[in-house]
């Protein structure tokens, strides 16, 4: 069974850093370079929404739009952990993230639907402070 645990969420200033990590477990050796993977947040009350995808092969991402340009989303497959590096952080920003993950062979381009991934985490609380 493939678990995802996310890490990196803190309390910060308004324009500050965080690099978040999420770190798969239960995927064989080898294989976590099949899996795209994807960033969620979500505030209490809302829906839970996109951030930011990478194709299973890392050479595609997409980022929702109030986060191109300030997040990064990038994948160590030997490590088996994807990362959102976030910078110029906004009070806006302030959710609980979580990693997505889903086993694949035919999608080669990013996915922002959460629904169609298999795997998530428990997520992490990021707060930006104004």
């Amino acid at each position: 069974q493939v678990q995802l645990v996310e890490s990196g969420g803190d309390v910060v200033q308004a324009g500050g850093s965080l690099r978040l990590s999420c770190t798969a477990s239960g995927v064989p050796s080898g294989t976590f370079s099949r899996y795209a993977l994807g960033w969620f947040r979500q505030v209490p009350g809302k829906e839970r929404e996109f951030v930011a995808a990478i194709s299973r092969t890392g050479g595609s991402t997409d980022y929702e739009d109030s986060a191109k340009g300030r997040f990064t989303i990038s994948i160590d497959n030997a490590k088996k952990t994807v990362a959102l590096q976030m910078n110029s952080l906004k009070a806006t920003d302030t959710a609980g993230y979580f990693c997505y993950a889903r086993s694949t062979i035919s999608q080669v381009a990013p996915i922002r639907d959460g629904e169609e991934y298999t795997y998530w985490g428990q997520g992490t609380q990021v707060t930006a402070s104004s």
